[in-house]
């Protein structure tokens, strides 16, 4: 449930009250404990306005305060703070519902359509470890918005138009015979072409006519085209399949599907002003920027931009998205940046359409380097997903208590888990250190570590067997911040949703599951000697621990384990 937004409402309440509109409207978690759960500190910003003492002021708030039944204690601290403490009977009374099949989680008064750009393979190539980022914080994203309520588009845009399929053409009919053979391995087949078209003038020139036959709509070209394409969404289906990820070919649109729109684009940014002809190109001009948008080139031909623009517009009018999530790497800030100022400049988007780059940082190694292979190559994605789940054999305890099958099991879901884990646990703005070491390891914030606790939590609850679930008695101060901590899970979902940041759903998870160890260590649950309406009490706050782990874990794309 919405803990910090009942907090805030009751906040709101006692500032219409006193007919008062303070510049601070919301509390903060309390930063310690004795400090309480949340603290209010604006009543300072009003002594000035007010021509008050902030003390005075904040215990005319905290006596309103006092009134709701949410708190339990709300106290007047230092200069003007106000301390909130949320009542014991009110968590115990919420509690039963984070028992539910969405871990008490409700879904949004007012959903939205959401269209996220993810993963973006490159054609006739293997995903490398460059496309981890984009494929996993993507489809965890896109995860959390459909649980909240909101319809989500997941859109694979791919460069499925251009030089290289002339290349790729041209080089195909070159090989005659052998060509067929030689698309088994279609990564190599590429570098072949690539080679042959720096080396060769006359080729590079058939590769570039090929284009204009395949933009012509030449049914030989467009065979050859699809078998490619088909070719390369095979790989990439492999490694979606392995690695959990919600993506097939009915989230493929590539930039071919808006070849017919881009002249009219280019139009419309003409006819609204918002573009301009600079030597022969059409460009968009920006104040805080040297380098233009350009969108049509002086040969006639367009750019990423212009058809970056297209399916923005295919989004809004077609798909009807009111927000469009492009999740690529930093780099490509800049390029974002000018192609959503351009979008509502031209009325491509309306006010009401949010344009987000969910921009993330590099993967690198110990040395702080791009990660490579030990030659200095391009890591394949499916090779490394394939030693996440090799390693992650070495960590399965009592090994000969499993059939192959389930040890085959068990170390997919948590070698995938660790190597998603890894990723999502840190800000996505940040480069991140690659480090098996940490990764596979049962202490620390690690996906082990949160599939361990789920797994130590199910085994308590099945040595229980049936309990009633009803509203716990919260007997200490452990069990009333671990029931808490297990309220604001919806808290933190709508937080990490809003802000774009699955790394706030692992820090949530972390924090739960350390409470809970901390909580299990000092008050035995299963123990002969504990009275059986405490032990039922314990066992609820157990089982919605666990509801709220896989939870919060499923979102990010991580499966549970009953026992590992």
């Amino acid at each position: 449930m919405q803990i910090k937004s009942l907090v805030n409402s009751a906040l709101l309440e006692s500032f219409k009250k006193l007919n008062i509109s303070p510049k601070v409207t919301e509390a903060s978690e309390a930063t310690k404990p004795e400090f309480g759960d949340f603290q209010y500190n604006g009543a300072m910003a009003l002594a000035k306005e007010l021509k008050k003492n902030p003390r005075e002021i904040a215990a005319e708030i905290a006596e309103i305060l006092k009134q709701n039944e949410i708190f339990e204690k709300v106290e007047v601290a230092g200069p003007g703070f106000i301390n909130l403490t949320i009542s014991s009977s009110f968590i115990s009374k919420k509690l039963p519902e984070a028992l539910n099949s969405r871990a008490g989680v409700l879904v949004k008064d007012e959903p939205v359509k959401v269209v996220v750009d993810y993963s973006s393979p490159n054609m006739a190539k293997q995903m490398h470890v460059g496309h981890l980022r984009s494929t996993v914080i993507g489809d965890a994203l896109a995860n959390l918005f459909e649980f909240l309520g909101d319809e989500v588009i997941r859109q694979n845009h791919i460069g499925d138009w251009g030089t290289q399929f002339g290349m790729l053409i041209a080089y195909f009919e070159e090989q005659g015979e052998e060509a067929g053979k030689q698309l088994s391995d279609l990564e190599e087949f590429y570098k072949a072409a690539k080679k042959r078209f720096d080396q060769s003038s006359e080729f590079a020139n058939r590769a570039r006519e090929y284009v204009v036959k395949l933009q012509s709509g030449d049914k030989g070209c467009l065979k050859l085209w699809r078998e490619f394409i088909d070719i390369t969404l095979e790989h990439c289906q492999e490694v979606y399949d392995k690695l959990g990820v919600n993506l097939d070919k009915s989230c493929v649109r590539g930039e071919s599907a808006y070849n017919d729109e881009l002249k009219n684009i280019v139009s419309q940014l003409q006819q609204s002003g918002v573009a301009k002809e600079s030597q022969g190109a059409v460009c968009v001009f920006f104040e805080n920027s040297e380098n233009p948008l350009i969108v049509q080139k002086a040969d006639g031909g367009y750019l990423y931009a212009t058809t970056d623009l297209a399916a923005i517009k295919f989004r809004v009018e077609k798909l009807g998205a009111k927000r469009i999530c492009y999740v690529v790497d930093a780099r490509q800030s800049e390029h974002f940046r000018q192609v959503f100022d351009t979008a509502k400049k031209a009325g491509i988007a309306g006010d009401d359409v949010q344009l987000e780059h969910i921009a993330f940082g590099m993967v690198l190694d110990k040395s702080g380097k791009p990660f490579k292979t030990r030659e200095g190559g391009t890591v394949k994605l499916i090779d490394l997903i394939n030693e996440a789940i090799e390693r992650a054999k070495g960590f399965i305890k009592n090994a000969d208590e499993y059939t192959p099958e389930e040890i085959e099991n068990i170390a997919r879901v948590v070698g995938v888990g660790s190597l998603k884990y890894a990723d999502l646990s840190i800000n996505r703005t940040s480069n991140y250190i690659f480090d098996w070491d940490k990764m596979l390891n049962l202490d620390g914030n690690t996906a082990l570590y949160m599939q361990y606790a789920y797994a130590r939590i199910n085994s308590i609850l099945n040595r229980a067997g049936e309990f009633e679930q009803r509203e716990p008695i919260l007997s200490d101060e452990l069990e009333r911040r671990l029931a808490l901590k297990i309220l604001s899970l919806e808290d933190v979902l709508l937080k990490a949703s809003k802000e774009a940041m699955p790394h706030l759903i692992a820090a949530y998870l972390y924090e739960l599951a350390g409470m809970f160890m901390k909580f299990y260590e000092n008050n035995p649950v299963l123990r002969d000697d504990v009275p059986q309406e405490i032990k039922q009490s314990r066992l609820v706050l157990a089982k919605a621990t666990a509801n709220a782990i896989k939870t919060g874990l499923k979102i990010l794309g991580i499966e549970v384990l009953d026992r590992i």
